[in-house]
């Protein structure tokens, strides 16, 4: 697969595993943030770092991701340092996307604003962090109704919408839902049921006999008559269904003979009945016409928020409705690192998803955080009206707080043993931790694939002397057995061990050196 290179691209494919892991500090609460509102986070820093930051708890949990990057078209955003060189901009979003896919869910799916300027870029590079065969398809979105400037010959009027699944064929996608596909069921059964009744025979492309040789067999009419699918011009065409098909049909009473007149006489002509869908659906199309506008979407920004600065490119609730439509259900945890005013966490705090939202700068306090105050008191405008919302619920307000390792490579001695036992789990299993049995945390954060791993930190034991409980010991090794046993390899992390090599590697035990093998790792 062909590649994308620019200048300080090595840099870029290294910044995601150099960034420090940071703790997140709550600084707030909002509405209620219990049950299914306490993943309802937003979080104000570098989304780099917030993403790292976020790893440990939300590896593999995302549903569906979208973002809108600043899209280096040279103007001067207030809110975003939009005026970047391609390769700066490239170094910029690598490292992102990279860490957005550890996030992402199996079944999940990304979606990506953008336009001219980068978006052909911006295909190539994500083709290399997600493949090439996860990519779904390129929207169009028509983001103004009235052309920008009658002075010049063309006026772009659209944008992208890149998406890409992390698993092909694994995001389970939505169909939108037509009411107007009833229109074409016109007939009733004696229990009420729509109905329509298709022509057996099948028209247009690939309707000859040659094309589907298995498709032309002989049918017998209720008189007896033997019939086969013939085009009205005399040339011999084939079944829309095989013979086993059609079969069933019979079975199922679904098959329908019809007398009509063909050439001065009645022949006998067969249907298949086909009952109308209980939830009418059709494909979602590319081409995205019927979404509100940027200059609808920055009416309803100066409703929100009269006083504050306003964005340029904020996006219309209702793009973002119609991801959310298409790549998830009422209960899924979605993220937006590129937050901007708040538009994906509105959206979905309305459609009753969870979120994560991130953004960086001052106007995660004087934008964002006003906004989501509002939706959660019951907000009006946007989707509001569509979705039925009428407020509720509630959301955290976190903030980038120290990093979890010094620059000398110790442990900050801030870190609880929560905290870096959620970073070790992450480190050797790519996975987040799951809270404790009882919420009482042990040694023992758990088993993957058959290895159990645990974690000698901050006098989990209960011994409070220095390096009490956190050496692997002959005796302390004992404790653990009786308190959580294991039959299987175990990787142990502590500040040092007292068993020699020879002894562990009996034991079926790897150790790893507290800070040094979490650093390295």
């Amino acid at each position: 697969m062909p590649l994308l290179d620019w200048l300080n691209k090595s840099h870029a494919l290294r910044a995601a595993a150099g960034v420090p892991f940071r703790l997140l500090e709550a600084v707030s609460s909002h509405g209620d943030v219990g049950g299914q509102n306490n993943d309802n986070w937003l979080i104000r820093g570098d989304n780099l770092e917030a993403l790292k930051a976020l790893l440990p708890f939300f590896a593999g949990r995302v549903k569906c991701i979208y973002i809108d990057p600043p899209y280096n078209t040279r103007s001067a955003f207030e809110h975003y340092d939009d005026n970047l060189e391609h390769s700066q901009w490239l170094s910029l979003i690598y490292p992102r996307l990279e860490l957005l896919r550890e996030l992402l869910a199996e079944d999940g799916s990304i979606w990506v604003s953008i336009d001219d300027n980068e978006a052909h870029y911006l295909k190539v590079v994500m083709d290399e962090v997600f493949g090439r065969g996860n990519f779904v398809t390129s929207f169009i979105w028509q983001k103004v109704d009235s052309p920008n400037d009658n002075k010049v010959p063309i006026t772009p009027d659209h944008e992208f919408l890149l998406c890409y699944e992390k698993q092909k064929d694994k995001a389970g996608f939505r169909k939108k839902s037509d009411a107007s596909l009833l229109d074409a069921y016109s007939q009733r059964d004696e229990m009420g049921r729509l109905y329509r009744d298709r022509l057996l025979k099948k028209n247009g492309k690939n309707s000859l006999r040659e094309d589907r040789p298995t498709m032309f067999y002989p049918l017998t009419a209720p008189d007896g008559t033997v019939v086969y699918p013939i085009h009205d011009d005399g040339r011999e065409a084939n079944w829309a269904y095989g013979k086993s098909g059609v079969d069933q049909m019979v079975a199922d009473s679904r098959l329908v003979w019809k007398q009509r007149e063909k050439a001065g006489k009645m022949v006998w002509v067969p249907y298949t009945r086909e009952y109308a869908p209980s939830c009418p659906e059709r494909p979602h199309p590319t081409i995205l016409l019927d979404v509100k506008t940027t200059r609808q979407a920055k009416s309803h920004q100066r409703d929100l928020l009269p006083h504050a600065q306003q964005f340029d490119t904020v996006k219309p609730e209702q793009l973002v409705q119609r991801v959310f439509e298409v790549a998830t259900n009422p209960g899924d945890l979605v993220l937006d690192s590129f937050l901007g005013s708040g538009t994906t966490a509105a959206v979905a705090h309305k459609m009753g998803r969870r979120w994560i939202g991130i953004e960086m700068g001052e106007h995660a306090r004087t934008h964002c955080l006003p906004r989501l105050e509002k939706v959660v008191a019951g907000e009006q405008g946007g989707i509001s009206a569509a979705v039925n919302w009428s407020g509720g619920g509630g959301f955290r307000f976190f903030r980038l707080g120290q990093p979890v390792f010094l620059a000398d490579g110790g442990i900050n001695p801030e870190i609880r043993f929560a905290t870096l036992a959620a970073w070790v789990w992450y480190q050797e299993t790519r996975t987040p931790l799951l809270p404790p049995v009882g919420n009482e945390p042990t040694p023992l954060l758990g088993v993957h694939e058959g290895t159990a791993c645990y974690l000698l930190y901050n006098g989990i034991l209960g011994d409070r002397r220095p390096q009490g409980g956190n050496v692997l010991t002959g005796p302390l090794l004992a404790s653990l057995d009786a308190l959580v046993p294991h039959t299987g390899p175990r990787v142990v992390y502590g500040e040092s061990s007292r068993l020699s090599p020879a002894r562990l590697k009996a034991l079926g035990i790897t150790f790893r050196q507290i800070p040094y093998d979490i650093r390295a790792r």
